[in-house]
């Protein structure tokens, strides 16, 4: 079983009122949604982490280089 923990959060008065009105009407409370809202960032991020892990073997290219290379190709 997972330990809970308290923190305090302040909203914004509109924001803290619109929480209010998404939990009574789905049947949640504020508390679960702000959970849910944390671990999807915090899920995005670990996906960002990991693409960066992976492109990290990618060699790196020189921005100017690249350009010139563009241009010669006649892209840009």
């Amino acid at each position: 079983m997972s330990s809970v923990k308290r923190a305090t959060v302040y909203f914004d008065a509109d924001i803290h009122r619109a929480l209010r009105l998404k939990a009574a009407s789905s049947d949640k409370s504020i508390s679960d949604m702000v959970n849910e809202a944390v671990k999807l960032t915090l899920t995005e991020d670990a996906e960002d982490l990991a693409s960066f892990e992976e492109r990290s073997r990618e060699p790196s290219l020189d921005f100017e280089q690249f350009v010139k290379a563009l241009r010669r190709r006649g892209k840009i």
